[in-house]
């Protein structure tokens, strides 16, 4: 044996080149991925039971078996994302993996003998193809069946699964005709065939490894496996344990944000599933101090109602029953038993035919979930945890809500630009939004499928958040290279009985511009109710324009002041930025003291944000829509506070949940906000704000200093105590 000493100074044990010659060469026990024979013998003997188990054999066995009564098609590729040629070959890939599983615990050899007929209709087809028609000539790599390289990867990562899954009931002639004229043709294809890929620290290089890994396994290739685990020239700069060291952060955090990190769980826990079987003394989930069980449960915990936080490119449709989730779930329970794991896969509602999917659905019948906690947590960015975090406010008072708070890194060429920005969430639904990623997935008539032009023209840039924009221009001015080089500091977070705060900052957004901002999702049990502070502070060496948008999702209800609104006639807010997208719908300048602006959600509660203000700021009132001929955009609605000329400026608002609007039984309560006083003030490292709601006075300190130490203040003439970073202390009744 030797050993590989990867940079962060992690063993991988390794056998020998021979030894794996030896071993793979001559074909070991087939299946050997992530289904063993061991698992088969187990699950074949449930499926004769009742149970979650045998339940979900039924279903899938009547849904293969509906779709291999029809003729098996192997079109020649031509279409984009969401065609039917590139929907065809996701079905078949599919397909064939669950017909090998069905193969595998029926023994009906009708299931194997459609999977080996459609490999070798493949491998007629594979010899004879390009790069794909429709293949982006400008910038990622082209697949043959797949627009994209990575769409080919993923064919793999199932037909490999599928092939292991039948290979034993092939004979000489069909192993040689998939082996030779398919299978090692695409593999050397994603791999020595696109270098700039397979050896990316990216997802889609991890699909690339991932499924090269594999067929190596399968094929007796142990080089395969190697240059999957170290990049095409073994040095360890690339491949799967280079990607596992810089893609995630050492609690877990995926840098390209949630819905990215959902998408890489499939490979990294198939391959890793696929190693630790075949290989078991590289103990990959030991790895990093068990990075992907880390990621696994980052993955759920960076979740709301079902759903992932939608930043940087996402999709906000999807959630936890993603089958890339199910699968996590189900080996994260195979590999730690742990019955919170049982509560999420509860909610998935899906049971994956495999030795740890057994696992979770006898647990599930015998009724051993127990509810998994969802926390407040500050995951740190980047591989060294260092380079900002995601913060996760979470709170049960008065509801289930959760605020998000991003002074994270920029997240690659799928990130925004949107240093500092957040979302709030209330009663299940989504109340300070981030519109997400412009993209129909999958849907053909809106640009294949693929990112739309407006991803890059407004979802991406600055004032499509709720963060600060500087002379209406974008952080890092848009340039993805320099955001990548540059992130913000995560100065503290905590959480207390007082509910969390957290504070980040970050220098290099622009040229001469200080930005900090303080959050803190504040517990007012009194009320059964909370409140969200937020204490942005801009510095700058020399005037500015300073827009703070906030984008809510509801309909407007009521104003403070006095809107003068564009009733006839809109025009777009600028032309550059994505401010050409938003149209000016009306505007307002109010007066010094509490601004208010009220929204009702479609979950039937009112929310205002109160603006402490001088009467400096301009209120402007947005929706989105202008300069979009196609109809690609959603029509949001949002506000920007906007102040000009100002090197300084403080933003300081809450934000208020209030009241119920039943249209059914036709009542409404507290539909006004009742937040009467906001006062802000500054003792040293303290920042003191004096609120006051529903004739409760209420005394909010925060403790910025660089270390937390215990702090006793004075404030109107009365003595308090702050241990920590966050106080809350009931005026009226002198209570702490």
């Amino acid at each position: 044996m030797y050993l590989l000493k990867c940079q962060t100074g992690f063993k991988i044990a390794a056998v020998a080149a021979l030894t794996l010659l030896t071993s793979l060469g001559a074909h070991a026990a087939h299946p050997n991925l992530v289904i063993t024979t061991d698992d088969v013998s187990h699950m074949r003997q449930a499926i004769g039971s009742e149970g979650k188990f045998s339940t979900a054999f039924e279903l899938l066995k009547a849904q293969v078996d509906e779709q291999i009564a029809q003729p098996i098609a192997v079109p020649v590729p031509k279409d984009g994302g969401g065609g039917y040629t590139h929907e065809r070959h996701k079905k078949n890939y599919q397909l064939m993996y669950n017909a090998g599983i069905i193969y595998q615990l029926s023994q009906d050899d009708k299931y194997a003998n459609y999977v080996r007929d459609m490999l070798l209709e493949y491998a007629k087809l594979y010899p004879t193809l390009g790069l794909h028609p429709k293949r982006k000539m400008d910038s990622q790599n082209p697949g043959k069946f797949f627009w994209q390289s990575l769409n080919e990867a993923m064919w793999l990562v199932y037909t490999i699964q599928a092939y292991d899954l039948i290979h034993d009931s092939l004979n000489a002639d069909n192993i040689k005709t998939i082996e030779d004229n398919l299978l090692r043709p695409v593999s050397l294809f994603t791999s020595v065939g696109q270098p700039s890929t397979f050896n990316k620290v990216h997802n889609h290089g991890t699909w690339a490894t991932a499924g090269v890994g594999m067929a190596g396994y399968v094929l007796g290739e142990p080089e395969w496996v190697e240059k999957s685990l170290y990049d095409l020239e073994k040095s360890g700069k690339g491949g799967f344990i280079k990607q596992l060291e810089m893609l995630f952060s050492p609690q877990g955090y995926y840098n390209e944000g949630p819905y990215y990190q959902r998408f890489a769980l499939l490979p990294f826990v198939t391959f890793a599933k696929a190693i630790e079987n075949n290989e078991p003394q590289r103990k990959i989930f030991e790895y990093r101090d068990g990075i992907l069980l880390k990621a696994i449960d980052t993955t759920i915990q960076l979740s709301y109602n079902g759903l992932f936080f939608p930043i940087n490119d996402a999709i906000k449709s999807k959630g936890i029953d993603t089958i890339e989730l199910v699968n996590g779930v189900t080996a994260a329970y195979g590999l730690t038993n742990d019955a919170g794991y049982l509560d999420i896969a509860k909610q998935q509602d899906q049971i994956i035919l495999s030795g740890d999917g057994l696992k979770v659905a006898q647990a599930l019948d015998n009724n051993m979930a127990k509810p998994y906690s969802f926390k407040s947590v500050a995951f740190g960015d980047g591989n060294d945890g260092k380079q900002g975090a995601l913060v996760v406010m979470r709170t049960q008072v008065g509801g289930d809500q959760a605020l998000l708070f991003k002074p994270a890194a920029q997240g690659l060429g799928h990130g925004h630009f949107d240093k500092l920005t957040w979302q709030f969430y209330d009663h299940g639904n989504e109340i300070v939004s981030d519109y997400g990623a412009a993209r129909f997935l999958n849907v053909e008539a809106k640009y294949g499928g693929r990112y739309l032009p407006e991803n890059e023209t407004y979802a991406k840039h600055t004032v499509a958040h709720n963060t600060v924009v500087v002379d209406e221009t974008t952080h890092f001015n848009a340039n993805v290279e320099v955001g990548n080089s540059n992130y913000p500091t995560l100065n503290f977070f905590e959480t207390n009985e007082y509910g969390t705060v957290s504070s980040g900052e970050i220098s290099t957004a622009y040229k001469g511009v200080d930005l900090e901002r303080t959050l803190a999702l504040i517990n007012l049990p009194e009320l059964q109710s909370t409140v969200a502070l937020d204490i942005f502070d801009v510095a700058a060496n020399k005037a500015h324009q300073l827009d703070l948008p906030l984008h809510y999702k509801g309909q407007l209800i009521d104003t403070s002041f006095e809107l003068k609104a564009n009733a006839t006639q809109l025009s777009a807010l600028g032309t550059k930025n994505g401010y050409q997208h938003l149209w000016l719908k009306a505007q307002a300048q109010p007066q010094s003291g509490l601004a208010k602006v009220t929204w009702l959600n479609e979950n039937g509660r009112f929310y205002t944000q109160t603006s402490l203000v001088k009467g400096d700021e301009s209120f402007l009132f947005t929706q989105i829509g202008a300069n979009d001929p196609d109809f690609n955009l959603r029509n949001e609605n949002g506000f920007i506070r906007r102040v000009e000329g100002q090197k300084h400026h403080k933003f300081i608002s809450v934000l208020e949940p209030h009241g119920e609007y039943n249209p059914s039984k036709e009542y409404t309560l507290e539909a006004v906000s009742r937040v009467t006083k906001l006062e802000y003030s500054q003792q040293g490292d303290l920042t003191l704000v004096e609120l006051d709601i529903k004739g409760k006075s209420y005394l909010v300190a925060i403790n910025n200093a660089p270390t937390s130490a215990k702090n006793t203040f004075n404030y109107q003439n009365k003595e308090f105590t702050l241990n920590g970073r966050l106080g809350v202390y009931m005026m009226n009744n002198n209570q702490e």
